[in-house]
Formats: C-alpha cells, structure tokens, sequence
C-alpha cells in the first residue's frame, strides 16, 4: 500500500484528492490530505459574500463530506523531507507530527503579496479567504453607524472613505459589489448623502484588468466612474500610517477603510523544503506536473510554475487554470501508479470574465466580448458550475432567488471580532 499526501486542501488539493481517492482506495492506497482549515473556500465568489448576495458558509465546502475515501489532518506542513519521504506537520492544537508518505502532492496555494509601504500592516485588510470578506463587510457597515453619529466633519469624511489597491480581479469584484451594498444600506441613514461617499480604486499599472484587453478594461473604468468611483491609475500608495493615505500623484486624505488587493505569493513550503523552485518561490514542474529531478513529487495551483503548452509563458494563478490542473494531476497520478504514461496539462484559457457589481459585468468568452448584463449572467453561471458539490450550487442558487424578492441584508455583526468580549465584561461586574 502506497501513502499520497497531499499538501493543502484548496481548489488544487481538495479537487485532486477529490478525484483520486476512490480509485486509489479501490487498490489498497491511501490519500491524506493537510490543510489549515476543514474546508476549501471558492474565492471567485468572496465579492458577493461580502456584499451579502450570498451567504458565507456556501461559499464554502467542507473537507470531509467530499473526502470520505481519505484522510483529513487539520493542520499546517511546516517541512518536507522528500528523501526520507516524511513530512512535518503542526496540528491545529500545537502538537508536533510526522508524515511518512511514498507520493507527495504540493498544493499549497498562495497568500497576499504584501508590500513594504508604511502603516499597511495596521491598517489594511486583505481579501483572499472568506474570515477577510465577513470582517470587511462588518467593518464597512459599521463605518456607516460611525458616519451617521459622529458629529466631527473630518471622521465622518475618514469613515466614509473606503481605499482599494490593485487592479486586478480581486479588487474590482470586491469594490464594485461592496459599493453596491453601501449605497443601497445609505436608504436607511437619512443623514448620509451618498455623494459623501468617497471610493478610490489605486492601480500602479496604466490600466485594470489586463487580461480581458484594453478595450473591456476602458469600459469597466468608465462604468466605474459612472458610479462616482475613482480610478487612479499609474499610482501607488505610499503611505497609510496614521489612517492617512498618501498616494504617489500628491493626493492625501484620512480613510479607515483600506483594502489591499495587489497579488498573491506562492506558499513557501516548496523553498523551505529544498524543492527546485522558481525566482517567485513555486515548486517547478513538467509539463505533466510532477516535479522537476524528483521522483514521486507532484505539484499544481498557485504554488507551481507549471508550463502552459498553449502560451509557451507560466501559468497564471487563476482559479480557471488551478481546477483543470487538479484533474490532470489527479489522473496522471492514479496512471503512473498503475503503469501507464502521464498526460500532458494541456488547457485552451477560454475566456475571462469580471463582475462590476448587480446586473453589471465584462467578459472576454473565446472571440466574443461581452458586456454588462449579458457578461454578468456569464460570469455567475460559469462559476456556478465550477462550484464544487450539488449542494453548494444549490444554495448559491436560493440565495440568489431570495436576493431577487428580497432586500439586502444589512445586518452589521462586528462583534463576531471579538466574541468573548461580552463574557469578560460580565465577568468584570462580578
């Protein structure tokens, strides 16, 4: 009997074990998958968690129920001996464990690229896992309350400022559908104007979106724009200590909301462990996906510099490309196991596609370009069938239906922060 272990339970290794694990069960093998938390979240539908068009927990998928032929170590793979074949794993309540295993899978995704720029780590907020989208819509709304009681001008202005940097995916999705639930929340605080609503979209590159072309990046600035949305372009933020953003074209101004949004890193854990890596830090591999000069290595998703066949550059860290290099992975894994030639990761990008917020969108579908309405369908329903398991479709599905009849749930739940703080204030008045 053989041990698969498969580092990270993300899109890559939770759907790679996924795939795997009843045919190598059937044989006698064994697949443990190692992960931080008991779920994989589906971030392409963080944007409308925040807003509140979808509830959080569907945006998630827990491990075990979809990994019921494996194994599910709730913890953290601090260190990877391939020659002695053994792992090093932090569990979840400290304990200190070792792994032996015969065939290792890297899938250890990726983490926010974090910039040296002064006051960043006090004051920004990142938006890649669903703890950040809960905390950014609780932080946003509770602005609102600040906003509509205090009665000094420049905290109302500071509180009713709210700051993106970068450009991409992430940080467009995100601003355009947290702006979208401030303005409708602003129909129950009459004594906010949303014109005092200030929202700025900070972009080192001349443009957003490069992927989709310059043609569908210049129509979401303007449809941005038409939303009072400012799109700073060619400029960095400098500066954020003190609550005071200091951008590179002079501009200055308080804001207690700043989310940062300008790429992601490769987890570490193919560096620390001596894997060959890549000047970003991703385990290099083949053309098949296993890892260059090592034997029983695999790698995939964010944390792999994986050749694309079709571009002749690396893949991108796209969702897109990490699901599709999961099943490849997966299957070569169970053919070499029994014999047969790996398969070459061959995937033809079949368009991008970007919400701007309810009802509005862009999209770049093989030669087609799509927009507004028609590249918001597009894009709901193309990540709606990439959620994995029935049941998550199924109630992304109703809670789209209810967002239909229903308003938006405004609910401001900042005491989810800091849980015991009501116990420790009752335990002070004892």
């Amino acid at each position: 009997m053989s041990r698969v272990l498969i580092v990270g339970g993300g899109y890559m290794g939770a759907v790679a074990a996924r795939r795997m694990q009843r045919p190598l069960a059937r044989q006698g093998h064994e697949v443990v998958v190692v992960n931080p938390e008991n779920f994989m979240t589906y971030q392409p539908f963080l944007p409308e968690a925040a807003s509140g068009n979808i509830e959080p927990r569907h945006v998630v998928v827990p491990l075990r129920p979809v990994l019921r032929h494996s194994s599910l170590i709730v913890g953290e793979v601090t260190s990877i001996d391939h020659a002695a074949r053994a792992a090093g794993v932090t569990t979840l309540d400290g304990e200190e464990i070792e792994i032996p295993y015969d065939v290792v899978v890297i899938g250890a995704g990726s983490r926010s690229r974090i910039l040296p720029v002064p006051g960043l780590s006090h004051m920004g907020v990142g938006f890649k896992t669903v703890t950040e989208a809960i905390y950014l819509r609780n932080f946003i709304l509770s602005r609102l309350e600040v906003a509509a009681e205090t009665k000094d001008p420049e905290r109302r202005r500071s509180a009713l400022t709210f700051v993106f940097v970068g450009g991409g995916y992430s940080g467009v999705e995100a601003l355009a559908e947290l702006e979208d639930l401030v303005r409708h929340a602003l129909r129950y605080y009459p004594t906010i104007d949303v014109r005092e609503t200030r929202w700025l979209l900070v972009e080192a590159a001349p443009s957003i979106l490069p992927e989709i072309g310059s043609d569908l990046a210049a129509y979401a600035i303007r449809r941005l724009e038409q939303r009072d949305i400012e799109v700073k372009l060619s400029t960095r933020l400098d500066s954020a200590e003190g609550g005071v953003m200091r951008l590179s074209d002079g501009d200055q101004f308080p804001a207690d909301t700043l989310v940062w949004t300008t790429g992601v890193k490769a987890e570490t854990i193919a560096a620390r462990s001596g894997f060959p890596v890549d000047d970003m830090g991703r385990a290099l591999t083949d053309e098949f996906l296993r890892v260059k000069g090592l034997d029983d290595a695999w790698a995939a998703g964010d944390c792999a510099a994986v050749p694309d066949l079709v571009t002749g550059r690396m893949c991108p860290p796209t969702a897109q490309y990490a699901l599709r290099q999961a099943r490849r992975l997966a299957d070569n894994l169970v053919g070499v196991m029994n014999g047969k030639d790996p398969k070459e990761f061959r995937y033809h990008n079949r368009g991008q596609m970007v919400s701007l917020g309810r009802y509005r969108g862009v999209a770049k579908a093989f030669r087609f370009k799509l927009r507004g309405l028609p590249a918001w369908v597009l894009h709901r329903s193309y990540h709606l069938w990439e959620m994995p398991t029935v049941g998550r479709k199924v109630r992304i599905v109703a809670d789209w239906t209810v967002g239909l009849f229903f308003p938006r749930d405004i609910t401001q739940l900042g005491s989810l922060q800091h849980p015991r703080e009501p116990f420790r204030r009752a335990a002070g008045e004892e």
